[in-house]
């Protein structure tokens, strides 16, 4: 067990707070927005990328979503929703759409924690890496679908895949 996992072990531990001491210990700009939210600034290799995650005691979620700029022309939007929809064929836990009015992209990802479950450091660390790591990921496909006029199905190759192994 890690030194910041002894600090949850008390099941009443808001996960908002959680989320706060992880990015603490891994030095990411934050702002507790309130009680039930906060956001982060996690710079990756193509952009800054903005991750709110926000605590719903209604449905017992806690949810994340990671967005970043994008404004693509209307002439290309019926290929940026194509693409977006092969994406999220590839995707399995979460899914991204496009928020034309804010000029977003948006990564989306909920965590049920039904029943009085707590999340673990390790269970939001790996939601908002994920998030990062598949914005980062299809970033590129995004930018050749809206500027550059290639079809959906070419900008999917240049994907860059999971890498596996040491070179």
């Amino acid at each position: 067990m890690s030194a910041l996992e002894h600090e949850f072990l008390s099941a009443d531990i808001h996960p908002i707070d959680i989320v706060e001491t992880v990015a603490e210990h891994a030095d990411w700009e934050f702002d507790r927005v309130g009680e039930d939210q906060i956001a982060m600034a996690i710079e990756g290799h193509w952009r800054v990328y903005s991750v709110n995650l926000n605590w719903s005691s209604y449905d017992d979620m806690l949810r994340l979503v990671c967005t970043f700029e994008l404004t693509p022309p209307e002439e290309r939007m019926d290929e940026m929703l194509s693409l977006i929809n092969m994406i999220n064929d590839r995707v399995w836990g979460g899914s991204f759409t496009l928020w034309p009015e804010h000029k977003m992209m948006a990564f989306r990802y909920g965590l049920t924690l039904a029943g009085g479950a707590t999340a673990t450091v390790e269970q939001i660390e790996a939601m908002v890496m994920t998030a990062v790591a598949y914005a980062e990921k299809f970033y590129p496909a995004y930018q050749l679908v809206g500027w550059s006029n290639q079809s959906p199905e070419e900008a999917m190759t240049i994907a860059i895949d999971d890498a596996y192994g040491t070179a």
